[in-house]
């Protein structure tokens, strides 16, 4: 019995014991994935200034694709951050400051007329920014703007 014991703790210690079944909650996508959903999002676009299309979640967040073509409100997220990078096109973040006019449009937004003492950041392929919960923030758009984003929700 005691061999039986040292051969079963050997096994283990080998990694020969019994399988022990994992889960992978991971979602991803390729690069390739990306390029073909920003190719198949600007084809589906027609007159629209902006899409969103989800990426990868782990069934409670998402990262999510957003393309825009030209700027929309000032916007204010009061219960989330906003985590981005910026995938193709070019444009200006604008953040902080006072949003002028502001309004809730639909419930965890706020938007405005405008933002009144924000600081420009130009953005280009590669960079990254990160807008905490309740900043007021404005894309500016030169021709397309395509950015990986996520909210993440504050524990207020």
């Amino acid at each position: 019995m005691a061999r039986l014991f040292v051969l079963m703790l050997a096994a283990s210690l080998l990694g020969a014991g019994p399988a022990v079944a994992q889960t992978d909650a991971s979602d991803f996508a390729s690069s390739a994935e990306i390029r073909a959903k920003v190719r198949a999002m600007a084809a589906r676009m027609g007159k629209s200034s902006f899409a969103y299309e989800p990426l990868v979640s782990d069934g409670g967040r998402v990262a999510a694709l957003e393309y825009w073509k030209a700027p929309g409100k000032p916007a204010v997220h009061p219960d989330e951050a906003e985590y981005a990078l910026v995938i193709e096109g070019s444009g200006m973040l604008v953040s902080g400051g006072t949003m002028a006019d502001a309004k809730e449009t639909r419930p965890g937004l706020v938007e405005g007329s405008r933002i009144d003492g924000g600081v420009t950041r130009r953005l280009a392929p590669g960079d990254v920014f990160l807008v905490p919960a309740g900043v007021p923030h404005w894309f500016g758009i030169d021709g397309k703007l395509v950015l990986l984003g996520m909210k993440l929700p504050t524990s207020r």
